[in-house]
């Protein structure tokens, strides 16, 4: 979905847009509940899903490599699995380059193709809201800038389900750039008791390549632009100009013209995301760059515990 979300949901609360378009939100909350589908499960495979419930920007794509990371140094057999759709090629782009991805209409055919294949575990990049597949365990993602935006449903906010929807979750991801977990938990206000938090921060994994005292041109196209630019201006990159596409925006040769031009005028180089660079033709990707990022979990030997229980014999 190409979106680029109106500024009000995330303001700290509801506005007048918000209110009128509050009933809707209503309807989307009742929609939401309706399911006429079967969910499936399967004993042969054990399924997790990296979701979210704010819309779009919050990190799925990233952790999903670190989960699969996890299973990779315990010679455990997983692969990805993504629904297919034309405009987030970089996503399945990405996915690739880490592990074995099946890319399907359907999520569930998508996982049955990786039974057949002896898989034992599942990460569905996306998907928390598939109606036909029932998951063994699920991670919802925040982005820790926008957290909850205005709290309300879309249209008249971000969230794609009620927020009490979570205590069936109830394992939460923070994912940006600040550390301080508790506050960001404090900060949301969540009155679930059983909801299990974990913080992650944004690392770049190639400074080595950038002198962060050269001018720079940033661009992307992603579903939170501001965090990317923050993480840059933590590691003190001297960024002249930021340019903020839509999330999964299809450039066009006259895009990367203008960022060239402004480029040339400013003796700039350019800097973009992984996914952005991963989106562009072969054509449009000279004197372009992109930086690597790596998403760094906090207590991350108790997201490895959790995993690996997942797969003993007393879980099965």
């Amino acid at each position: 979905m190409k979106l680029k979300k109106p500024n009000f949901w995330d303001y700290p609360k509801p506005n007048f847009i918000s209110n009128i378009l509050y009933p809707a939100s209503k309807i989307t909350e009742v929609l939401s509940n309706i399911s006429f589908k079967k969910k499936f499960t399967y004993n042969n495979i054990k399924t997790i899903c990296i979701g979210n419930i704010y819309l779009g920007g919050t990190g799925k794509t990233s952790l999903a490599i670190e989960i699969k990371r996890i299973f990779d140094e315990n010679n455990i057999k997983s692969c990805f699995i993504k629904k297919e759709y034309n405009d987030q090629i970089d996503e399945q782009r990405l996915l690739e380059k880490f592990g074995r991805t099946f890319v399907n209409k359907s999520r569930l055919k998508a996982l049955q193709n990786a039974v057949k294949e002896k898989y034992q575990v599942a990460i569905f990049d996306d998907g928390l809201q598939d109606k036909e597949i029932s998951y063994d365990l699920s991670f919802v993602c925040f982005n820790q800038k926008n957290l909850l935006g205005n709290g309300r449903m879309i249209p008249a906010g971000p969230l794609r389900e009620n927020l009490t929807k979570l205590i069936k979750y109830e394992n939460i991801f923070l994912n940006g750039n600040n550390e301080d977990c508790e506050h960001l938990k404090n900060k949301m206000n969540l009155k679930l008791t059983n909801l299990n938090f974990y913080c992650s921060a944004y690392k770049p994994l190639n400074l080595d390549q950038f002198n962060v005292n050269e001018k720079y041109i940033v661009f992307s196209g992603i579903g939170n632009h501001d965090t990317f630019v923050d993480m840059l201006n933590k590691y003190k990159f001297n960024i002249i100009q930021e340019i903020q596409y839509p999330d999964h925006y299809e450039y066009s040769k006259n895009d990367i013209k203008k960022i060239l031009e402004k480029s040339t005028l400013n003796s700039a180089r350019i800097l973009t995301t992984e996914k952005d660079y991963l989106r562009l033709d072969e054509n449009l990707k000279k004197n372009i760059e992109f930086i690597k990022i790596r998403l760094k979990i906090q207590n991350i030997d108790g997201i490895k515990k959790k995993l690996l229980f997942l797969l003993s014999n007393e879980n099965n």
